[in-house]
């Protein structure tokens, strides 16, 4: 008990309150148990620190464990529980849960038999492919932690405090919306230097190695979170790879799945389900058309890599720069919106909102009898009529 109170202490001095992500102040803290799930390396274990440092006194009631410490291996988490609840304890944040075998089981037994308990857990985005031995729907809060937005990142890496806009604020108010950014930075500039290096905070602390290290979170995703999830063999895992590499040098592209089957060698739902995977672990956002019904072997229309770093990271090719600005359009709207694939413009955004991704140059011929319909514009710093900038769909969180 005491040995984990210690680390806990280290890392909580280590923690710099300057920056708080916009996830901090959206989460409903009072709720009895809550999950938080997340890619590696977007921030969940800085978030719960930072929390726990700007709302407690640390004393005996509150305590922070990580379950992939050794001592997890041959201790149980609820004896842990048990005797930290004995000892006063009435706040516990649980990192990594993913990496101890019966977490789910446990952290369910763990909320009914402790009522006056408080969990904060954090896991995988892989979290809702693992095959639960208990259903923690009714008891846990879950919430899902992105990388930084394009807002975030200006405010962490400027020193600023630029606020988000929701995205009927841009849609109506996107030239005043302008003229504040401009006064505070160079969006074109900044844009491009955010999608190469800027979505994921480690950023801050490794610039010069941030795109290898990027390649090998990925790699380690691959080979050991999706596998440790659903027992895949080493075949397996290295015909992901295949797949992902073949999705990296493509993306944005319509997958022919049959060719991808006899290329990779897998069964046509294998792909499918391959693509599923890749899309939970946040490194691949597939496309539909239609939101409604969509299952696990539902053919996408088309795949984009999950943010622009990862297209520096994981090609070496020339990056395509059409591709570039419509992956980070997509990105920046997952998981606030619905996103659907349309055959007029790029994207369909709430079945109401249609979208052409494009240059300075775009002109409306694709969408111009589409009501409710926008030019989306990289490269320039106001709007015109329904002519938006690109780096402003990066203020929505």
């Amino acid at each position: 008990m005491e040995l984990f109170r210690e680390k806990f202490y280290r890392k909580i001095d280590k923690i710099s309150l300057q920056f708080k992500r916009s996830l901090l102040s959206t989460i409903h803290w009072e709720s009895r148990m809550i999950g938080i799930r997340g890619a590696r390396g977007v921030g969940k274990t800085t978030l719960i620190l930072q929390y726990i440092k700007e709302n407690f006194t640390l004393n005996e009631t509150i305590i922070y464990i990580s379950l992939d410490d050794i001592f997890f291996s041959s201790n149980s988490l609820s004896d842990y529980v048990d005797e930290f609840i004995k000892k006063g304890g009435k706040y516990i944040f649980i990192d990594e849960v993913h990496k101890y075998k019966n977490w789910s089981i446990e952290l369910k037994n763990i909320y009914d038999n402790y009522s006056e308990l408080k969990i904060v857990f954090t896991g995988s985005s892989i979290l809702p492919l693992i095959k639960s031995k208990a259903d923690l729907s009714r008891r846990a809060v879950m919430y899902d932690m992105q990388g930084l937005s394009f807002r975030e990142y200006l405010n962490i890496n400027n020193n600023l405090d630029l606020k988000a806009f929701s995205l009927s604020d841009i849609l109506t108010n996107h030239l005043e919306l302008c003229m504040i950014i401009n006064k505070k930075i160079k969006p074109i500039l900044e844009i491009e230097r955010y999608n190469k290096k800027g979505y994921y905070p480690y950023f801050l602390e490794n610039n010069r190695d941030y795109l290898l290290l990027l390649a090998e979170t990925i790699n380690q995703t691959i080979e050991a979170d999706i596998p440790l999830y659903l027992d895949l063999n080493i075949d397996s895992i290295e015909k992901m790879k295949k797949l992902l590499l073949i999705i990296s040098t493509s993306a944005p592209f319509k997958p022919n799945i049959s060719n991808i089957s006899e290329k990779i060698g897998v069964a046509r739902n294998t792909i499918k389900m391959m693509f599923h995977y890749l899309q939970q672990a946040n490194i691949i956002n597939l496309l539909f058309a239609g939101n409604k019904g969509i299952s696990k072997l539902q053919k996408p229309e088309k795949i984009y890599l999950h943010h622009p770093n990862l297209m520096y990271a994981l090609t070496q090719n020339q990056i395509n720069i059409g591709t570039l600005r419509e992956t980070f359009f997509q990105n920046q709207l997952q998981g606030l919106f619905s996103i659907e694939y349309t055959n007029k413009g790029d994207f369909l955004i709430d079945n109401k909102y249609t979208f052409e991704i494009g240059g300075k140059n775009k002109n409306y011929q694709q969408i111009y009898d589409i009501p409710n319909s926008y030019i989306v514009a990289d490269n320039i710093e106001y709007s015109f009529g329904n002519k938006i900038p690109l780096f402003l769909f990066g203020f929505l969180y």
